[in-house]
């Protein structure tokens, strides 16, 4: 589905991502995410500041859309993610949900991998 597409894809992208007002409209309020650091993250956690300018390049693989009911899906792709020391791999899963009428993503999951062959 090409708009779960263009929002996981805005949550890669510097623009958005680090945008609040573009940011605020994404998470479900009570979202939680299991980062690839292994981490626990609520919506807030996840929100931009005005510290957030890390640079990082993002490839987004494999995107794959399952419905879960009318009114949820399951996305999920493998993420490659470029910063100034490294290039870190991990298969990610998200959530979607539409049951108040717009798509809010209600939890993420980063798990590392490999690179693949």
């Amino acid at each position: 589905m090409r708009e779960l597409e263009r929002l996981e894809r805005s949550l890669w992208d510097p623009e958005t991502r680090f945008d609040r007002s573009a940011m605020d409209a994404v998470p479900a309020d009570d979202f939680i995410e299991f980062g690839r650091s292994g981490l626990r993250y609520t919506r807030e956690d996840v929100m931009p500041t005005e510290r957030d300018t890390a640079a990082f390049e993002a490839a987004l693989h494999g995107i794959a859309y399952m419905p879960i009911g009318s009114e949820c899906a399951l996305v999920t792709y493998l993420s490659e993610v470029r910063n100034e020391r490294e290039i870190e791999w991990a298969n990610r899963s998200s959530l979607w949900d539409k049951s108040s009428g717009t798509w809010k993503l209600r939890f993420h999951q980063g798990t590392p991998t490999q690179e693949p062959l």
